[in-house]
């Protein structure tokens, strides 16, 4: 293999000649042999795009010479494009703020404008990385912006998913809406209630998430960009501080704004544990509900079995037959995934140093991941799992026949007393509340019948006097 010669303020290494990373980056691969995960494709393009930014703005202030900027933003372009992934190499995590990371963009584009200039690659008189790809720019206000221009392309996918899943939701509530069932708390009989209010719950649930997200992500806009190593401005032309957000909202389409303080947003990383802090809670939400998924379709002979999931699957290497409830499952083991990165994700936040962070490489790698394994789960959830759920309708109908939960309904026409003796009856001698109530003659067929009637017994209002009357 070629190689060409490289070296930095560490010393001098052999770079291979076809490489568009240079020294910095190579250093940064063999020092960071973490996840053998590369930095996140979206984060790379959005490397590139506020490169091309910072370069238009350079050339505009008359800092930076129209050749070298062409060839920068032509680079950049291919970059945002898709082309020269495999060049950047360094780890998703690494050490150092996110320096290896913007020196490998740094790196990659000056490489490809030496090309496009007719040069040979490490020949940095023509293009260099720092002087030139990273003029008035520091990893300090590159990295984070980087970092939140992604967040904000990664959450479209998520919120689009969770949109299906709400409305998902929202066509079984009207499904089952007519189907009684018993409601349980603590895992205990308490009262009916229709099957379509449990999916109507978890329909309102997701929707609140949504909007939590779609909140957070506002903060997501303000950048530090133009504050370069410590919000000082220091080596930023007053041309670019003023234009350089601007240039880059143009750039993306996102309405951005430069933070007010840019000390503040280049320091603290609250921003990021927003956004975190509300995929963590989502998660909970959609853990929690998939729990009452499989207990719900438990069995299917010897659990509630009031539902059916899709099977999607063989459940067992050694029992015949056997269908797990594998998509709850996965969303579920998601949600802890989530809710650890999340834990990550605050204590780098909490660990940041006067006025700067060292630890938003890990923040954004955590965050990345619970966005984009997320996004899988809720579709695999819609997918494979919601749409194809039906009802045991005789089955919870016999359920809230044999619960003495029913009692409780019957307190309002028989008193608390009566109904509290009728429910210690029927567990005794299994006989059904509503043919205990018939025998003693508290109420009659019809007045049952009004009384249990699935609207009028889940609803806000009880049944009329008059209704029961005769």
């Amino acid at each position: 293999m070629k190689t060409r010669i490289e070296a930095d303020s560490i010393g001098s290494l052999e770079v291979p000649s076809d490489a568009y990373y240079g020294v910095q980056s190579l250093r940064a691969k063999r020092n960071f042999p973490i996840t053998g995960t590369p930095i996140h494709p979206v984060m790379i393009q959005n490397l590139a795009k506020i490169k091309k930014a910072a370069a238009i703005s350079n050339r505009e202030a008359q800092r930076l010479p129209e050749e070298k900027a062409a060839a920068i933003i032509y680079a950049c372009d291919e970059i945002i494009a898709g082309k020269l992934k495999d060049q950047f190499i360094v780890d998703g995590i690494q050490g150092g703020a996110g320096t290896s990371a913007n020196m490998n963009a740094n790196e990659v584009i000056a490489n490809r404008a030496i090309e496009i200039l007719g040069g040979t690659k490490g020949d940095y008189t023509i293009v260099h990385p720092n002087d030139h790809v990273n003029m008035a720019q520091s990893t300090n206000d590159v990295i984070p912006s980087a970092g939140k221009l992604t967040v904000l392309d990664l959450l479209p996918d998520l919120l689009h998913a969770l949109e299906s899943l709400h409305a998902a939701l929202l066509d079984k509530s009207q499904e089952f809406d007519h189907i009684l069932k018993m409601g349980r708390t603590q895992l205990e009989d308490a009262v009916p209630m229709r099957l379509g209010q449990s999916f109507h719950a978890y329909a309102t649930m997701i929707e609140r998430d949504i909007r939590r997200i779609e909140c957070a992500r506002k903060e997501l806009f303000t950048l530090n960009l133009g504050g370069t190593a410590i919000g000082t401005t220091i080596n930023a032309s007053d041309y670019y501080l003023h234009h350089i957000v601007p240039t880059l909202a143009a750039v993306t389409g996102y309405p951005l704004m430069q933070a007010d303080d840019l000390f503040d947003a280049t320091e603290n990383l609250d921003g990021f544990v927003t956004i975190s802090n509300t995929l963590k809670t989502c998660a909970v939400n959609l853990s929690k509900m998939c729990n009452d998924l499989r207990l719900l379709s438990s069995g299917p002979r010897t659990g509630f079995g009031e539902i059916n999931l899709p099977p999607m699957q063989n459940g067992s290497s050694i029992m015949p037959g056997k269908i797990n409830p594998v998509i709850p499952e996965v969303v579920t083991q998601v949600a802890f995934h989530v809710i650890g990165n999340d834990t990550t994700i605050t204590m780098a936040a909490e660990a940041g140093q006067m006025e700067l962070n060292a630890f938003e490489p890990v923040v954004f790698y955590s965050l990345f991941s619970s966005i984009t394994s997320m996004t899988g789960a809720v579709n695999t959830l819609v997918k494979n799992c919601i749409l194809g759920i039906t009802a045991n309708e005789k089955r919870c109908e016999d359920l809230v026949s044999k619960s003495v939960g029913i009692t409780t309904a019957l307190c309002p026409y028989i008193g608390y007393q009566k109904a509290a003796s009728i429910a210690k009856k029927s567990l005794k001698t299994g006989e059904s509340v509503t043919s205990l109530v018939l025998k003693d003659e508290l109420l009659t067929q019809k007045q049952l019948d009004d009384i249990l009637d699935p609207y009028a017994l889940t609803g806000p209002e009880l049944p009329a006097e008059d209704d029961l009357a005769g």
